[in-house]
């Protein structure tokens, strides 16, 4: 059986609000990247990007095209880790280590209100 939080209520509060914060954040990045990725398909549908005379800008916007796609994984990756941080309130599990079971540390809840892992098993992960 899984333990309960070992946050208190006000403490839950305060991490509850920053994550909605960056949730809200993540979410005008994501929208502002997929606002860009449709001018760009227009640029291409419209024939408005022509690599004709210059092979270096058609590297320079595949690399630019490439960059956006890993920001957009890495936002949406945020996105679903504040979801499941979310749920982890809900259910009375949040601020537990999700291998150890033990209490993750205030300092790094503080730093990082989405971490499911200790400092000490994600280390151990980040070593694999």
């Amino acid at each position: 059986m899984a333990g309960r939080s070992p946050l208190t209520e006000k403490e839950l509060e305060e991490l509850r609000a920053r994550l909605l914060e960056e949730k809200r954040e993540l979410e005008e990045q994501l929208a502002t990247i997929e606002e860009a990725q449709f001018a760009a398909t227009q640029s291409d549908l419209t024939g408005e990007v022509s690599f004709d005379d210059e092979s270096a800008d058609a590297g320079t916007f595949t690399f630019e095209r490439e960059r956006d796609l890993s920001i957009e994984n890495n936002v949406r990756d945020l996105l679903g880790k504040i979801e499941r941080a979310f749920q982890r309130m809900e259910d009375g599990t949040y601020g537990l280590c999700e291998r150890c079971k033990r209490p993750i540390e205030k300092a790094r809840l503080k730093a990082l209100p989405y971490a499911d892992l200790c400092i000490k098993d994600a280390r151990e992960q980040a070593r694999r």
